[in-house]
């Protein structure tokens, strides 16, 4: 007989304020259910289902060979650091330089450590909400006051830049922003940008800055950084990375653009933490960002076309309504007129209509009354998930 723990396990109070990401959660429930032989259309993962571009994977067996499997600079590889100052200065009108970037592994890492080397306890911190869950998980985790922006829908979730200031306190410390936005879709036009710098004003108010969707905008959208703004370049973090628009979400591999400064000390919790980021997949990296950008316009344009036949779609549904996305690969309906809450209805449509998908409550308290579906799927999965949540809703609404 399996013996009893004699000992409690003594874990420190902040473990209690840690929050997770529901989708892996979701997925982990969606497999179980497909290993009991339940057909399940996989709505619920927030990763692109095309296959990383085939001059990236070379690039990265090549490295591989030539021995790239030893440990690098904390920060990056300076190839790399290199390549990515070029990138955000052509693509965000700044001057940029190596000893900018800090190189991790994924996009979350930038989150953890802007908000681990700047948030004492009890200073405040302003996220979007419903927003990525890992920025509320962290604040809170390191004792910092999370304090919510709602976005809503009948701005298309775009943030009230008069809702922004007035949350703004002598206890502010950093505001997070998100263009394109998860779960919503939504996004920050550069008058709002614009107008949200002006609402900071010349306050010594951080702004992390998650760009990490910034190459999957739709119909002609325009993607403008807060870092472009006179006075601003100081005072933001930019996180982006390749996991989003390479399809490489398996290489975990990010960065954070940020003043010289405040990136040795990022790159001190790196080496406290991860020691660095894997040599192959920064050689990869490289590859992806100076090689053939066809990928990346090829995936863009395919998640547009779903998006439009998704969300038509969905506002055909009883007790649906979904607005259009306006970047990243996901769309965000609301379903107040179906009479259920976020999560009961999640639950259902998995359990019932094998739709995975996400309460919009994964994405914080003003999530409910909506659920988020992600488009990274075929076509004919998609068209099969509305016709499922479609006959769900007729047997039981």
């Amino acid at each position: 007989m399996e013996r009893a723990t004699q000992y409690e396990l003594l874990l420190a109070r902040r473990m209690s304020r840690l929050g997770t990401e529901t989708a892996f959660e979701v997925l982990n429930k969606a497999r179980a259910l497909e290993r009991q032989g339940k057909s399940i259309i996989h709505l619920e993962i927030g990763e692109p289902d095309f296959n990383t571009p085939a001059n990236v994977v070379e690039a990265g067996v090549e490295a591989l060979r030539k021995g790239w499997t030893h440990y690098g600079p904390s920060a990056g590889l300076p190839e790399l650091r290199e390549t990515i100052a070029d990138y955000v200065s052509r693509t965000r009108n700044v001057k940029v330089s190596s000893d900018q970037v800090v190189v991790v592994p994924g996009g979350k890492p930038i989150m953890f450590f802007t908000i681990l080397a700047f948030i004492d306890e009890g200073d405040e911190v302003i996220y979007p909400n419903p927003g990525f869950p890992i920025y509320e998980s962290m604040i809170d985790y390191v004792g910092g006051h999370a304090v919510p922006i709602q976005l809503r829908e009948e701005r298309d979730f775009s943030l009230d830049v008069n809702e922004l200031a007035a949350l703004i306190t002598d206890r502010t410390k950093l505001i997070i922003i998100n263009s394109p936005q998860n779960p919503t879709g939504g996004i920050l036009e550069r008058r709002d940008i614009e107008q949200i710098a002006r609402a900071i004003g010349d306050r010594n108010i951080m702004v992390l800055s998650d760009e990490i969707y910034s190459r999957l905008l739709f119909d002609g959208a325009q993607h403008f950084s807060i870092m472009s703004l006179p006075g601003m370049q100081e005072r933001t973090i930019l996180l982006d990375g390749f996991s989003k628009t390479y399809a490489m979400t398996g290489w975990r591999m990010g960065w954070g653009v940020m003043r010289a400064d405040l990136a040795a000390h990022m790159t001190r919790l790196m080496t406290n933490s991860n020691s660095c980021t894997a040599s192959f997949t920064q050689r990869a990296g490289i590859e992806a960002i100076r090689g053939d950008q066809s990928s990346v316009d090829v995936m863009r344009d395919e998640f547009q076309r779903r998006r439009d036949v998704f969300v038509a779609g969905l506002n055909k549904i009883k007790g649906f309504s979904c607005r259009m996305p306006k970047g990243a690969f996901y769309v965000f309906p609301n379903i107040t007129k179906t009479g259920w809450r976020s999560k009961p209805l999640e639950e259902a449509l998995l359990e019932q209509a094998g739709v995975a998908g996400l309460s919009g409550t994964a994405f914080g308290a003003f999530g409910e009354g909506y659920l988020r579906f992600s488009v990274a799927n075929s076509l004919e999965n998609l068209q099969q998930a509305l016709d499922r949540i479609d006959q769900w809703t007729k047997k039981n609404l």
